[in-house]
């Protein structure tokens, strides 16, 4: 514990000296709001639904199996009732106080712009934004939520979550808009993420040389050994001693 102390100092150091910061995350951030990272449960879904999450999740049985989709996305993906933690509130105020430039998020629960972050590049869309297949109507979740079924639009289409699924690709603008921030800023930091799920786990090559690399998450990661600092904790223990007005914690 002494330890970890001692390296939440140095991410303080580190944040006071940083003017262009970037947070990239994972369904570690969001996992202390109560929102489950499904990938470490696949056994408790497997004894209700008839396939795992993985297949669940893709393009191809969104497209051949679109009612069971829906059963497991309601029950599972449309966390509605979580509010952001500590983690997405000090993020929001780093932004505020204009040393955090940019957000990149793999979830899709929108915490991040709810505890007031404005620049976040959601690399694999929002449950918030749901569009007809047919006319592109919106939708937002609480109709989807309330809806039976195949939630349909006005015009009989198809309506379908704004979510990157597997064996779809990420939006190109939210990609270039990710690599730009990454690629400008002096202070990376990485957290709750494994980084396995590619193409994103990818994007951190695209830091300058200079750009100092900060991990942390609670299991080891491919990147430690690229790091200036890592600290294997959970989040909420770390940025709940960071202050964000630029002045180190007594």
């Amino acid at each position: 514990m002494v330890m970890d102390m001692e390296k939440t100092k140095i991410l303080q150091k580190y944040i006071d000296e940083s003017k262009n910061i970037v947070f990239f995350g994972g369904a570690g951030v969001s996992t202390e709001s109560g929102i489950p990272d499904f990938r470490s449960v696949d056994g408790l879904y497997n004894q209700k639904y008839k396939f795992p999450p993985e297949e669940i999740l893709s393009h191809t049985f969104f497209k051949n199996h679109t009612r069971e989709f829906y059963e497991f996305y309601r029950d599972k993906m449309l966390c509605l009732d979580a509010q952001p933690n500590i983690t997405h509130i000090k993020l929001a105020e780093l932004e505020e106080c204009g040393k955090l430039k940019a957000v990149i998020t793999q979830n899709i629960d929108g915490l991040h712009q709810k505890a007031g972050s404005k620049k976040v590049y959601e690399l694999h869309g929002s449950v918030l934004r749901n569009y007809c297949l047919k006319c592109g109507k919106f939708y937002d979740e609480l109709f989807i939520k309330s809806s039976k079924g195949v939630p349909e639009c006005s015009c009989g289409g198809i309506i379908k979550p704004d979510v990157v699924l597997y064996e779809e690709g990420l939006d190109d603008n939210t990609v270039n808009g990710a690599l730009r921030a990454i690629s400008s800023a002096d202070l990376i930091i990485i957290g709750g993420t494994s980084l396995n799920v590619y193409p994103a786990a990818g994007f951190i090559r695209y830091r300058s040389e200079s750009c100092k690399l900060v991990l942390i998450n609670k299991s080891e990661t491919s990147a430690d050994k690229y790091a200036d600092l890592v600290i294997h904790e959970g989040l909420g223990s770390i940025f709940g001693n960071i202050n964000t007005n630029g002045e180190n914690k007594k």
